[in-house]
């Protein structure tokens, strides 16, 4: 499977982006999806994560209403709105996808290449 992130950009404080993850191959309902980001020099911080079949998500307390993960299996696709940004929030954003394991965790195998995200005024 190979992730090509997108949708990065510069935003004001209180602004809205939306991020999307594209997939290639044929397997892609058969993953669950994850968020990611990282600012450099720390590491890299779980942001949210997808079922299968987007039934179930599950988001970082710090990102919790503000966020929100929506995949469209028939587009490989999966998406990360942004709302109400705030400058704690820029980081670079990578996606991954892996198989679900016990708990509904997610075993990222695969990561895309991130997308900036710069939040400021």
């Amino acid at each position: 499977v190979q992730l090509q992130a997108s949708g990065g950009g510069l935003v004001q404080p209180g602004g809205s982006l939306r991020l999307s993850c594209a997939a290639s191959g044929r397997t892609f309902s058969s993953y669950g999806m994850g968020w990611f980001r990282q600012v450099p020099g720390k590491e890299r911080e779980f942001v949210t994560r997808i079922s299968r079949n987007g039934g179930i998500t599950y988001y970082a307390d710090s990102v919790k209403g503000r966020f929100t993960t929506t995949r469209d299996n028939a587009k490989n696709t999966v998406y990360l709105q942004m709302n109400s940004l705030k400058p704690e929030d820029t980081a670079v954003y990578y996606c991954a996808a892996g198989p679900v394991i016990a708990g509904g965790l997610i075993s990222y195998d695969y990561w895309g290449q991130g997308t900036l995200v710069t939040v400021s005024s």
